[in-house]
């Protein structure tokens, strides 16, 4: 179940990037391509940006983090492509700059969107403590 609201608020991240930002646009069934760009960004945000991440570790500490927008701007990116090329949907990002602003919106959409969403608890054991006489 958090998987799948995962999707959903990236999806509906994406959608508020089609909307704000020029360059990112949507092209045929528009469910379908916010849906499956969804789902791509997930991957490559799971698969390749560690990958991306470690290999700018010294970029990242010598800016202080200010490398990591960019390296959002990249994923969005390379998602896009991914889901038009490979899925043929019709998610288009025109650039690098409206990758970075997309990505820029998609963090502050989903972080906002996942401070809302009920968050599913695992149950707590509690530990019982006993006193033992000696």
């Amino acid at each position: 179940m958090r998987l799948l609201l995962r999707w959903l608020i990236t999806a509906i991240a994406l959608v508020a990037a089609v909307f704000v930002v020029p360059g990112i646009t949507v092209e045929g069934n528009a469910y379908v391509a916010i849906g499956v760009t969804a789902l791509v960004l997930g991957l490559v945000n799971a698969f390749v940006r560690p990958v991306l991440q470690i290999a700018a570790c010294g970029l990242i500490v010598l800016t202080l983090g200010l490398v990591l927008p960019f390296i959002n701007g990249v994923t969005l990116w390379l998602a896009s492509y991914i889901a038009r090329e490979w899925f043929s949907v019709g998610f288009v990002v025109d650039g690098f700059w409206p990758a970075f602003w997309g990505a820029i919106i998609v963090s502050v959409v989903s972080f906002i969107l996942s401070v809302l969403a009920p968050d599913e608890q695992p149950p707590t054991r509690s530990l019982e403590v006993r006193n033992i006489d000696v």
